[in-house]
Order: structure tokens, then C-alpha cells, then sequence
């Protein structure tokens, strides 16, 4: 099974406490950046960053960042070089995450999603393969190029 690292905020408190106790069962190691304790005030992009930071780290492992809509917990996550994290919200999308642009991060908005989307959006980003296109490889290339240089390609001719 998968090493996970989940992070989040107030509104999606309850997701997330259910999530670590799901994936655990499934089998999988979780790591729960928090938060521990719902708070209301409390500021995501400290518990996001803090897990996206844990997948950069750890090659091969995966992340789920938990919001109220997962707008801004999938921004902050993509601040991180290297992460690239996708906000989804039905299972294709969750598929062409991964498939498509080898997403290593799903961000959710539990007050967009039940919690039953929640785990087969996640099941789903689990269990789906990168392709071997070189299309997409060629596509992830190109970003993570600008993400290191901040220099644009050239147009194609």
C-alpha cells in the first residue's frame, strides 16, 4: 500500500479525521499533518504545506489536501516545486490526474463532495497508473522546466 500525507482546515475537519481512519484500514501508512483539533479560525496553508512538502520529500508517496471548496489548499500545494496537485471532483477527474499529469496530490472540497465521493475520487487517484505517453511526459517536462528556470519555451514553429 501507498504512503499518504493529508492536510487541511476547519471546513473539511470531519473529512479528513474520516479519511485517516479510512485509509488506515484500507491498509495504507497516513500521515496526518493536521489539522489535530477542529478550529475555526485555523489557516490551511500551514497543515497543506507542510504535507505537500512530505511528498516532494518522499518520492513514490502521495497526498490529499482537504478544504471547503479545495481551491485554495490545491494552489498552496502547487507552490511547492516539484508537486504537482489537482482539485477534482468526480472520479474522471481524478483519473486523468493521475493518468494524464501524474498528479501526486488530490485535492477535495468536502463541502463539494459526501464523503463517499471522497473515497472513491481517492481509491480512484490511488489505484490509477501514469501513462507512458510521451505526450504527457512531454507536457510535465515543459512545466516543471518553466518551474525551475521561469523562462517560457519557445512557440512551436
Amino acid at each position: 500500500m501507498a504512503r499518504i500525507h493529508i492536510g487541511g482546515d476547519h471546513a473539511a475537519y470531519d473529512l479528513l479525521v474520516d479519511l485517516v481512519e479510512w485509509l488506515a484500514q484500507e491498509g495504507h501508512d497516513v500521515v496526518n499533518h493536521g489539522p489535530f483539533e477542529y478550529d475555526a479560525e485555523d489557516d490551511y496553508p500551514v497543515f497543506v504545506l507542510r504535507a505537500a512538502e512530505a511528498v516532494a520529500a518522499e518520492p513514490g508517496s502521495f497526498g490529499i489536501v482537504l478544504g471547503g471548496s479545495g481551491n485554495g489548499e490545491q494552489m498552496a500545494a502547487n507552490k511547492v516545486q516539484g508537486i504537482r496537485a489537482a482539485l477534482c471532483y468526480s472520479d474522471e477527474l481524478a483519473k486523468l490526474a493521475r493518468e494524464h499529469n501524474k498528479a501526486q496530490i488530490i485535492s477535495i472540497g468536502a463541502r463539494m463532495n459526501s464523503v463517499e465521493e471522497a473515497h472513491s475520487m481517492v481509491r480512484t487517484f490511488l489505484e490509477t497508473p501514469e501513462s507512458d505517453e510521451a505526450r504527457h511526459q512531454r507536457r510535465i517536462d515543459l512545466i516543471s522546466e518553466y518551474e525551475r528556470t521561469r523562462t517560457l519555451p519557445d512557440l512551436p514553429r
